[in-house]
């Protein structure tokens, strides 16, 4: 049997989006909201894999050892509140340095997740404050909820887990 699964953008869904970058630990802040609305898809059964482009990283704007530090603590964080996170991807890449199929809208890392954790993609979402999020989702036929930066998504979460929610509501 195959899994399902959320996949989430990070900044502007899971942490506060703060201008173009976040480049320091110190302006890392999660979302109030961001807590609730993960346990309930993980208690419904939903892998939760973080998908986020950090072209910062290619502009030499900040390195991968505090983009490490960022995720350890989101990660800490979270799981106090009983939330795992199944795997985090992140494309390290930026057009001005050149093109690759890993960053967003390109859709290599949703598809390298798929397959690692044996995922069903009918069954699975992509929550994200972007349309190349949503775009992202939809080249491997993961159903994508659009929302605003920044904004309170837990509802969305609380549909899926119950299985009530029937589609995006903005595109």
């Amino acid at each position: 049997m195959k899994n399902k699964a959320v996949f989430l953008d990070r900044d502007g869904v899971l942490n506060e989006e703060v201008g173009d970058y976040i480049m320091r630990f110190e302006d890392f802040k999660i979302l109030p909201h961001v807590a609730k609305g993960l346990v309930d898809l993980h208690r419904a059964g939903y892998l939760l894999i973080v998908i986020t482009n950090q072209g910062g990283l290619a502009k030499q704007l900040y390195t991968e050892e505090t983009l490490a530090k960022m995720h350890q603590y989101m990660s800490d964080e979270l799981l106090k509140a009983g939330v795992f996170f199944t795997d985090i991807y992140f494309c390290a890449h930026h057009p001005v340095k050149g093109n690759c199929l890993c960053r967003k809208p390109g859709s290599l890392l949703v598809e390298k997740a798929l397959s690692k954790h044996n995922i069903d993609p009918l069954q699975s979402y992509f929550i994200g404050d972007k349309i190349r999020d949503i775009m992202c989702g939809q080249a491997v036929e993961v159903k994508g909820i659009l929302i605003e930066p920044n904004e309170d998504w837990s509802i969305y979460a609380t549909q899926i887990s119950e299985g009530s929610y029937i589609g995006p509501t903005k595109i």
